[in-house]
């Protein structure tokens, strides 16, 4: 990844992915505390177990935000795209508690990282900070909501199509690049049985399969 992007650019960032933060004193504040970091992709960014030091705001790329089961084993939650932040990486802070996710880089990724001691401060001192925290929870928890109601109810064959559209998404592309393997893994579900849907879904030319990738046609 070409780290062309600095501390100094964070103004121009925030203008361009966070235009909600209207007030100049919130944009200096963030300037003058933010730090931008860079991710490859599949490089993990914040692991389950550990205390979040800082929140990011997504200007690049995308994030794969997924928690940790007791047996070790990983449940897909939802991606964090440009113009976005994480409401766990929120909630963990303000209530100094370890984090019970695990977030990695989808893409190259790109974000200004902001210390959580400024979080809360910022609550009582910015309304549109104020405004951008809590309609982040209010997203995420919808986001929450789909994915539990996704697991309790819907059959692997909408999960997975729900799961490749969000992918999609998240990646800007039609093309996903990605193992069946691990498609199966952030489903909960094994790899035959989702090699099976896909090869499914082929047949009815809702997706067109190549060597780790899948190409969604409709």
């Amino acid at each position: 990844m070409k780290q062309t992007l600095t501390n100094a650019d964070i103004p121009v960032l925030l203008r361009r992915f966070f235009p909600q933060f209207g007030e100049p004193e919130l944009q200096r504040a963030i300037a003058e505390v933010g730090e931008v970091l860079y991710f490859e992709a599949g490089e993990q960014i914040m692991e389950c177990g550990s205390y979040v030091r800082r929140v990011p705001l997504l200007v690049e790329g995308s994030i794969k935000v997924m928690r940790e089961e007791e047996d070790g084993r990983e449940l897909f939650l939802y991606f964090l795209e440009a113009g976005q932040s994480c409401s766990m990486s929120f909630s963990c802070c303000m209530r100094q508690k370890k984090s019970s996710i695990r977030t990695v880089a989808e893409d190259d990724t790109v974000l200004i990282a902001l210390p959580v001691r400024y979080v809360d401060a910022w609550m009582s001192r910015f309304a549109t900070w104020k405004n951008f925290v809590l309609r982040t929870y209010d997203q995420r928890f919808d986001e929450l909501l789909r994915s539990l109601d996704s697991i309790a109810f819907k059959q692997m064959d909408r999960r997975l199509w729900e799961y490749l559209e969000k992918k999609a998404e998240a990646h800007q592309s039609r093309l996903i690049l990605a193992t069946h393997q691990s498609i199966a893994n952030d489903l909960n579900a094994s790899r035959e049985a989702i090699s099976r849907l896909l090869k499914q879904l082929e047949k009815l030319n809702r997706v067109r399969l190549g060597r780790n990738q899948i190409e969604l046609l409709h």
